[in-house]
């Protein structure tokens, strides 16, 4: 289904769902709220303001849409019984959270058949927000609202590459990424859901990442695609599963960007 066919409820009800887990999440931002680690070996931390919000947001499907199903990160996935399923990352960047960082975003994405149908990343905190629309991706800030585009780039060396961490690289991912990196004008680390916006918003020309779950990725596909941009794996398949993903704002480099990932560079 192409984006301009999404309902306009439901664009409505997301950015309802993002205002309510802003509502939440605001409070706790800057403070010093309890972190709690999520892993056993590395340090995955979640927030009373992580698990607040996805609650709040599920709260609110729960009782507009009972038939659909949720995905979220911090609570076990709730069966659909409809072809539509959300998926809600309440903070995406909780390190940065912690941190007191406004690179963290609230994703909300909605999958029809397993297939991104629409996406949101809301800053409340700077009062910045991203969906996919009427055939388009949006940014709204407290100055009004735009379309916006990723930028045309001639070749690889006048791209801009980022990632949020050079940690999330396992095993060879690490040589592979510097093999793309290489390539590139410019690499920058850091920004987590931030990174694909400004790939949306032509300001970040790849992003190269690895080990992201479904949630982290899915709500922002729509966006990505509708702008105009690609979001695949490393490989060039569907990136809703998560793993490593490689998104390129002009199409034409994406081809190129997978070559320099598996060692053929092509500037």
């Amino acid at each position: 289904m192409p984006y301009s066919a999404v309902n306009p409820a439901f664009v409505r009800f997301a950015h309802s769902l993002a205002d309510r887990a802003g509502d939440v999440i605001l409070p706790h931002f800057r403070g010093a709220g309890e972190v709690t680690n999520k892993a056993d070996e590395s340090f995955d931390p979640v927030t009373e303001a992580d698990r607040g919000a996805e609650a709040a947001m599920r709260r609110l499907i729960e009782s507009e849409f009972p038939d659909h199903g949720i995905l979220g990160e911090e609570f076990p996935e709730r069966a659909a019984q409809s072809p539509f399923r959300w998926m809600l990352d309440p903070i995406d960047g909780t390190k940065a959270f912690i941190m007191g960082l406004p690179t963290w975003g609230t994703l909300i994405g909605l999958a029809q058949d397993g297939r991104p149908l629409l996406g949101m990343m809301d800053q409340p905190y700077l009062g910045e927000r991203f969906w996919s629309a009427e055939g388009g991706a949006h940014f709204r800030n407290r100055h009004g609202a735009r379309r916006i585009r990723p930028r045309p780039c001639a070749s690889l060396s006048e791209t801009i590459l980022a990632a949020t961490t050079p940690d999330m690289f396992k095993g060879d991912e690490a040589a592979r990424f510097q093999r793309l990196s290489a390539a590139c004008r410019m690499t920058r680390f850091g920004g987590d859901c931030y990174l694909y916006c400004m790939l949306a918003m032509g300001l970040v020309d790849i992003v190269a990442e690895s080990g992201l779950k479904p949630f982290d990725i899915v709500p922002l596909v729509p966006i990505i695609e509708a702008a105009g941009g690609v979001v695949t794996t490393w490989e060039g398949a569907d990136p809703c599963n998560g793993g490593r993903i490689l998104a390129v704002g002009d199409p034409a480099l994406h081809e190129a960007a997978m070559n320099a990932l598996a060692g053929n560079v092509q500037r």
